[in-house]
């Protein structure tokens, strides 16, 4: 198993469950060893659970994956900063279908069991008016994020261009 790889989903999983042991056990419902065993390429996952894996990810996102993943092959030095490239290019991404007008943002209402109002789920997303063919890009912020955008009187528009990258990738 490519370890950047591993590197890149655990980074999702922390990230939207706040630890692997949340993930593996109440999403996947396996064993700590069976956890272990697939990150170090002992054993697979099988068919299911490997589609929960994926589903963390928009299709938009785990193509930029993928495109990150054969970064690392094609330069190794990439390897070490292999997550953050991702992180940032997300949002990269984001700001610039944004800035072209190509896309929407908004704010989910999610009422997760483990998000427990610490964070607040950011969307931005393309819409070519065929179901499933959307492309989305999703950030997992801090909840003061809603406080200041509220607060301050800031578009959410504004606030993403001005603020989504130093907070989403600090």
């Amino acid at each position: 198993m490519n370890d950047i790889y591993i590197d890149l989903i655990i980074s999702t999983i922390v990230e939207n469950f706040g630890s692997e042991t949340a993930f593996y056990r109440d999403r996947l419902g396996i064993s700590p060893d069976k956890w272990e065993n697939w990150k170090k390429g002992f054993s697979n996952l099988s068919p299911e659970e490997m589609q929960k894996v994926k589903n963390l990810f928009s299709d938009y996102e785990w193509m930029l994956l993928q495109k990150v993943l054969r970064q690392t092959i094609i330069y190794p030095e990439k390897r070490t900063f292999a997550v953050a490239e991702y992180r940032r290019m997300k949002t990269k991404i984001a700001r610039q279908w944004l800035n072209i007008g190509l896309a929407t943002v908004e704010i989910l209402d999610t009422k997760e069991e483990n998000n427990n109002g610490q964070y607040l789920d950011l969307r931005v997303t393309i819409d070519y008016r065929e179901w499933g063919f959307d492309d989305i890009l999703n950030f997992r912020l801090p909840a003061y994020i809603q406080q200041q955008i509220d607060n301050e009187q800031v578009a959410l528009l504004d606030w993403v261009n001005d603020k989504l990258e130093e907070t989403y990738n600090s």
